[in-house]
């Protein structure tokens, strides 16, 4: 059966029953509809928190044929739960640009899913909405104010990197004209249109930890210059009030439930490669506050989603991984070792040692955070015992520990050798988290702290426009911020075509935009698009809806 052919034969439980297992009287949760709830800030408990036991999922370098690294999220806190551990899982909300372009959906699959994956898929409590609403709100004010005769703050159009949002793929809006068709419709600039999952807002909302933190926060977002050069941010506008007020409910987190009926919660959803890559602070921190251990997952490979999930968000709410659950399969192993994408399925030992040096690199990775890993073999059916021993032969020649784990197929039940692995890592004590960089470092030295200890490269080159931004960025007085570097998810370097574990390639910055706001600066390289655009066979051609309402196509 397919995913949403699966959910569709579990029998729900109401949410007030998933909000008592897990800790909250079903009269304080705040209710959309039977199977989702938002949960008051007020349930975050610091102190409580401190003693839940944080794990990381992540994986190697994504490939065409998918890793599962959501799946392995929600099938590992199935087995703890299994093993008698009070689990949550914390996740991104799915985005609709991927939902209806190539990626499909962010629930899971198989029988490792979270419900209701329809409503989560497709709209779900109106999160991304708020987001966009909010900042779009500050693009009209912005140019409301350029055209104002009585309020204007004088900016000059020429510096403003405040573009518009928009929660699909849609290349056509990359660059666009606004202000067009005379002057009662404001006045012209060139502009333009990122994802709703890019926006800085987005990251705010994933970083702040509270109400009055995120006010705060949004009245930082940075817009450009006045026409005499001075800076001018969202709170010169006024706007984060107003701001704040759409968002009084997107901050909540939202509660749901797994294949098995166990607690979860999914809030936020920023991408790894032109983002933060992780779910909001606030999501990670209900869930430890309520859970002995607390597993979530971050966008894409290690060097992209774990390594800002790391230096940003562990750095910035002081949270402590204890374990990190690396997502491999034998598959993208083959590709990474030069296997062609339609023969993955044929067992290939000789293109699975040549893709091991990716899996080597990541586990590298890992362990400058000093962090423990331990490998996860996401197993699919074409597997072979041979392909299997190969991992597990390379796991043993490392001194890793490594499960096989078959959770499409068997849900928590596939999960228990890994639950079991990451319980005995916890229990041993032996990780003792560190950043890989302090933030008060030089920005030119964080990023290539970054480019040479995670990628591998052998060095950073910025254009002229970077250059500048290096500039701009001193002269604000921002250099104190971490970077969120942009990047493909294809590759360690930004060449999406260099696949395995690259050597002497160079990193090339592009340009460096501001998130004043969030608190990081975004080094962006390659050819790196903060508006993906849509597939030549979108997924969108295979969603329908019947005259029940009934939903297919979904995956």
């Amino acid at each position: 059966m397919t995913d949403i052919q699966i959910a569709k034969t579990i029998t729900l439980k109401h949410i007030t029953k998933i909000a008592k297992k897990f800790g909250i009287d079903d009269n304080e949760i705040e209710m959309y509809g039977k199977y989702k709830a938002k949960i008051p800030l007020s349930f975050i408990d610091k102190k409580k928190a401190e003693s839940s036991n944080l794990i990381l999922v992540s994986a190697i370098s994504p490939t065409p044929a998918g890793e599962g690294k959501t799946t392995m999220s929600i099938g590992l806190s199935e087995g703890l739960n299994r093993l008698n551990k009070k689990t949550t899982v914390v996740l991104r909300e799915p985005s609709l640009g991927p939902v209806f372009g190539i990626k499909g959906g962010a629930t899971g699959g198989g029988y490792s899913q979270v419900l209701p994956m329809e409503d989560i898929n497709l709209h779900f409590t109106g999160d991304f909405s708020a987001i966009e609403k909010a900042h779009n709100l500050l693009a009209a004010i912005i140019d409301n104010n350029i055209q104002s005769k009585t309020k204007s703050l004088h900016i000059d159009p020429r510096t403003i990197g405040w573009k518009r949002v928009v929660d699909l793929n849609d290349r056509a809006l990359r660059r666009v004209i606004v202000g067009l068709g005379g002057t009662t419709s404001g006045v012209p600039r060139e502009t333009g249109f990122d994802i709703t999952a890019a926006s800085e807002i987005m990251a705010i909302l994933c970083l702040a930890e509270n109400v009055l933190d995120l006010k705060d926060r949004l009245g930082k977002i940075f817009i450009g210059y006045t026409f005499d050069k001075q800076p001018i941010y969202a709170k010169d506008l006024k706007a984060q009030g107003a701001m704040t007020a759409l968002l009084k409910d997107a901050i909540k987190p939202n509660l749901v439930q797994t294949i098995e009926g166990n607690p979860a919660i999914i809030h936020g959803g920023p991408f790894a490669n032109i983002a933060q890559g992780t779910n909001s602070v606030i999501a990670t921190l209900m869930g430890m506050s309520h859970s002995e251990y607390t597993v979530t997952e971050a966008g894409f490979g290690f060097d992209l989603g774990a390594e800002k999930f790391f230096d940003i968000k562990c750095q910035s709410a002081n949270l402590k991984p204890k374990a990190v659950v690396l997502t491999t399969t034998i598959r993208a192993l083959k590709y990474h070792g030069g296997a062609d994408l339609k023969l993955l399925t044929d067992e290939n030992i000789e293109a699975l040692k040549k893709g091991l040096p990716n899996l080597e690199k990541h586990l590298e990775n890992i362990t400058k955070f000093n962090v423990a890993p331990i490998i996860a073999i996401n197993k699919f059916v074409s597997d072979t015992y041979a392909e299997i021993e190969i991992i597990k032969q390379f796991a043993a020649s490392k001194g890793i520990k490594v499960a096989l784990a078959n959770v499409w197929a068997k849900g928590g039940e596939g999960a228990l050798e890994l639950a079991q692995q990451v319980i005995n890592v916890v229990e041993t004590d032996v990780s003792n988290f560190k950043p890989l960089y302090e933030w008060e470092t030089d920005v030119e030295k964080k990023i290539a702290t970054i480019a040479t200890e995670i990628y591998g490269a052998e060095h950073v080159d910025y254009t002229s426009k970077a250059k500048a931004h290096l500039r701009k960025i001193s002269n604000l007085g921002l250099n104190h911020l971490p970077v969120c570097i942009a990047k493909t998810q294809k590759s360690l370097s930004d060449n999406p075509k260099l696949l395995g574990r690259p050597k002497d390639f160079i990193i090339t910055v592009r340009e460096i935009e501001i998130a004043a706001g969030a608190g990081f600066l975004i080094p962006i390289t390659g050819d790196i698009m903060r508006m993906p655009g849509l597939p030549a066979q979108p997924a969108s051609e295979q969603i329908d809806i019947n005259e029940d309402g009934e939903i297919t196509g979904l995956f």
